[in-house]
């Protein structure tokens, strides 16, 4: 926190100074027509401004540090070695997602610690790069080899560390979302700075947005949103099938069903995200309909198999209430539907199926939702669950019915 408060204040120095300075120039400019004097006095005045500007940029020490590795967040170099070492070596460039003592998961080992920093760098490096297929190949790599072992501690290593992969990545992808969201709300062009006419802005003006862009810019690398919100959620996407081959999938389904935040960003995010994101949605929906259909309950007690039950129509309800929004604003897409005809289909008995097991009460909320968010959006018309609808009207009904008679 006091490293974040120090890297702000200057950024609010600067804003204040900016104005005041802006207000200075504009009032030397109108005068410099008339005076040859004057416009020396402003040529200087205008040096001694970008310069006081840059001079602030090397207030903030992320910005100047320029020895600093752009892979440096990858890793926790302040660690302490944990207790239980390999041979008692001190892993000091260990990922900071997995450090720490062993907890008998597998998560402090050595191909842990390979495979999450490969995920580390999935995320940060950009797709446009040669490199990029090559460490996500070498991930997949690891990820198949340590499942084919057939090794249940290999076993552990995957989930855990794919767990934490998208658990960090669906953090980055709703602060680059926000970010992505905020610039675009600002707006830029060419409007009033601070109530000054339009007419007087030129290049120092020009020159200020500038110098400012390169300050938020790299305040938000320092924040860990370097990569766009699209790459971010494609990765995701990967994950959760990746996460589903390895028979984790109900992993992802619970994160993505306590992702409130990421589901209200959701909806006014740009398109094309949104298609990204309907698509993590259906895939995400299929695996939670499924969930527990394979499990072996012979083992478990009655009060044990409710429990789950419930936490399992609990999770589905969730997912639910979270994403039907989104599946009804954001199915059409910017040129093509996100989803074909037969994957919105499918993806609607997914939801009749999901929607008929649980309570009555909770069929209620769910459909109540559905349907405001289907009558006021006039550019989509799916999903279409009528048939659920009436179907629910009906129970409503005979149950009403039985309780009078």
């Amino acid at each position: 926190m006091m490293e974040s408060s120090s890297s702000i204040t200057p950024l609010l120095f600067r804003n204040l100074v900016t104005s005041l300075l802006l207000l200075a120039e504009n009032s030397i400019c109108s005068l410099a027509q008339k005076h040859k004097a004057l416009e020396l006095i402003r040529c200087v005045f205008v040096s001694s401004f970008l310069f006081f500007l840059r001079l602030l940029l090397s207030l903030n020490p992320r910005s100047t540090n320029n020895n600093e590795s752009p892979y440096s967040i990858l890793y926790d170099y302040k660690d302490k070695p944990p207790k239980k070492g390999i041979g008692g070596r001190n892993h000091k460039y260990m990922p900071a997602a997995i450090s720490g003592d062993d907890d008998g998961s597998g998560s402090d080992t050595a191909i842990a610690r390979a495979l999450s920093q490969l995920l580390s760098i999935v995320n940060n490096i950009p797709v446009s790069s040669r490199k990029y297929q090559g460490v996500r190949s070498l991930a997949e790599n690891v990820i198949y080899d340590n499942q084919r072992e057939g090794v249940e501690a290999l076993r552990q290593v995957n989930r855990t560390v794919l767990s934490a992969a998208f658990s960090r990545t669906l953090s980055q992808l709703e602060a680059a979302a926000t970010l992505e969201q905020q610039q675009g709300g600002e707006g830029g062009g060419d409007g009033d700075i601070d109530g000054l006419d339009s007419g007087h802005h030129h290049w120092i003006v020009r020159a200020v947005r500038s110098v400012a862009g390169v300050v938020w810019t790299k305040g938000v690398s320092s924040g860990g949103s370097r990569s766009s919100a699209e790459k971010l959620a494609a990765e995701l996407l990967w994950l959760a099938e990746t996460m589903a081959a390895c028979g984790f999938a109900k992993e992802s389904v619970r994160r993505w069903a306590s992702a409130s935040s990421m589901a209200r960003l959701s909806l006014s995010a740009e398109p094309r995200l949104q298609a990204s994101l309907v698509k993590i949605t259906a895939l995400l929906l299929k695996y939670a309909k499924d969930m527990g259909v394979d499990e072996d309950d012979d083992n478990e007690s009655t009060k044990d198999q409710q429990e789950r039950k419930q936490a399992k129509m609990q999770m589905q309800m969730q997912m639910l209430v979270l994403w039907i929004p989104l599946l009804c604003t954001a199915s059409n897409g910017t040129d093509v539907p996100v989803l074909s005809i037969s994957e919105r289909a499918e993806l609607e008995r997914v939801l009749e199926e999901t929607i008929e097991k649980l309570a009555e009460e909770d069929q209620e909320r769910v459909l109540s939702l559905w349907l405001h968010q289907f009558t006021y959006c006039s550019s989509s018309d799916w999903p279409n669950l009528h048939a659920s609808y009436a179907r629910w009207c009906n129970a409503s009904r005979k149950h009403l019915l039985i309780h009078n008679s």
